[in-house]
């Protein structure tokens, strides 16, 4: 990583924070006004902490850096968080990977070290990129096994001819929250070690944030993933109401 890049981060790294409390999104029992379930889909295995999160059917491959920013090592709790909305369905705004019992105080972005970081203003992100409505966690060191693994199963698409009769049968075993396809499995590379949880990415395809999540020892204590602000999403359905009320035929009187 080059030091001009780092100066760059620290000039601007107050900004790259999240404004919303995501741990509140496991806490809480509704968020304006929707209701909120948490649900613990196993472990992910970070035997390296270096942290990659990718969708797995596109963007998974040893070429993808992790985070510069390293997790702890060692196999970890994965939970989502899932909004109930009558409106939206059940979808998943956020996940979380945690690494201690101490309370985030500050949210961070997961940064590769890349980035351009000029003209980066409030509200902005880099976040990862979804292309087949699936996010996932693995550690770097998984990466080289996983392609290793795609090359040996040979297959013309991997989710048709492979994962999607996994992700069937995940919904068979646990159909709370999930749509009959499957909307989450905790997958393990066959005949290894290495657990890469996947899930469905909140309203489908696009970009969306990482957190680093710091206590208050500034020791990092968790990772999340945020799908959805559930609060911005609803602000942003009630502007578009308004304006389809505005959009509504007018009396207009024409002068001549």
């Amino acid at each position: 990583m080059e030091e001009s890049w780092m100066q760059k981060y620290e000039e601007v790294k107050n900004i790259l924070t999240c404004p919303t409390d995501l741990e509140s999104y496991f806490t809480s029992k509704e968020i304006a006004g929707e209701k909120m379930e948490v649900m613990e889909i196993g472990n992910v295995s970070l035997p390296s902490g270096k942290v990659v999160v990718r969708d797995p059917l596109v963007f998974l491959n040893s070429k993808q850096k992790p985070y510069f920013f390293e997790a702890p090592k060692g196999n970890f709790p994965v939970t989502i968080a899932v909004v109930k909305s009558e409106d939206w369905g059940d979808r998943y705004a956020a996940v979380k990977v945690k690494f201690s019992d101490e309370k985030p105080i500050l949210y961070q972005e997961a940064l590769i070290g890349n980035e351009n970081l000029e003209g980066v203003k409030e509200d902005d992100f880099f976040g990862f990129h979804v292309d087949a409505g699936l996010g996932c966690i693995a550690d770097a060191e998984a990466l080289p096994v996983f392609d290793k693994f795609l090359e040996e199963l040979n297959v013309d698409n991997v989710y048709d001819d492979y994962f999607a009769e996994l992700f069937a049968q995940s919904y068979q075993q646990n159909p709370q929250n999930q749509r009959d396809a499957g909307d989450w499995i905790n997958w393990t590379i066959p005949n290894t070690a290495f657990q890469i949880p996947m899930f469905a990415s909140g309203f489908g395809d696009g970009s969306y944030p990482v957190y680093f999540a710091y206590d208050a020892k500034g020791e990092i204590c968790g990772l999340y993933i945020q799908f959805i602000d559930i609060e911005l999403a609803l602000s942003d359905e009630e502007e578009d109401e308004d304006e389809d009320e505005n959009d509504q035929p007018q009396n207009f009187v024409f002068l001549s």
